[in-house]
């Protein structure tokens, strides 16, 4: 883990691509948790691992009530493009303001980000996948046993794989930030934090999938602000 200290800024200008980087990263990061906040919200309305057969029964029997589940299946993928165009903006912001950034973190950001991407959106859809077969198939709708099934798929796919992966993905990115000076040392420790209790988490609640993405809004705010102010710093050290 980085070390949790401010790194010595150089004077002058950050250049206008890193400027522009920062923009994109602030409105993508609002972008993502938005759409990824709405889409899981719409999404977790279908019934719980814990529901009983008759829940299943009356909510999959109502067509109507299916509806919102699969809008919510539609904005996912929504989420996932805008999180990977935030995650390319934040790579190259940091490539232009600290040319040989540290191997390591640098490499796994990439890996986690696209593996959390991935997961959410198979675990989304095997959540889903009753109500879109009700919404949009022509076929009969698959017994509570199948349905809650594939909602166990579904709740194993994102809280016990994608939001290690989005811990694992908000640690590499708060070093790398950190290292850039982009990031003040307070905001670094509690994210440092966030990303560890993610990791630990046994939780199934939903609750804890608006934390990732209200942290990416919030790094990509503090993000833009910072990257405007002339004390920006331009690195060209590399860590190992």
């Amino acid at each position: 883990m980085a070390e949790l200290r401010d790194v010595p800024a150089t004077t002058g200008t950050p250049p206008d691509a890193a400027v522009g980087y920062a923009r994109l990263t602030g409105l993508l990061g609002v972008a993502f948790a938005v759409l990824l906040a709405v889409g899981l919200v719409l999404v977790h309305r279908s019934p719980s691992l814990g529901a009983s057969d008759g829940d299943y029964t009356a909510f999959y029997g109502d067509g109507g009530r299916t509806v919102l589940v699969t809008v919510g299946l539609y904005l996912v993928p929504f989420a996932g493009i805008a999180f990977l165009w935030h995650m390319t903006t934040v790579r190259l912001l940091i490539r232009e303001l600290s040319p040989a950034p540290s191997a390591i973190p640098y490499g796994l950001q990439v890996v986690s980000g696209g593996l959390f991407v991935g997961l959410l959106f198979a675990g989304s859809a095997a959540a889903g996948a009753v109500a879109l077969l009700q919404d949009l198939g022509d076929g009969s709708v698959p017994g509570p046993d199948v349905g809650r099934s594939l909602s166990g798929v579904g709740y194993a796919l994102v809280f016990v794989y994608a939001v290690r992966m989005a811990g694992m993905y908000a640690i590499t990115t708060t070093t790398l930030l950190l290292h850039a000076g982009l990031l003040p040392r307070w905001v670094a420790l509690l994210s440092y934090l966030m990303a560890a209790a993610m990791l630990v988490s046994t939780t199934f609640h939903p609750a804890l999938l608006l934390v990732f993405p209200g942290w990416v809004a919030l790094a990509g705010l503090i993000v833009l602000v910072r990257t405007g102010r002339s004390g920006a710093r331009i690195s060209p050290r590399s860590r190992p």
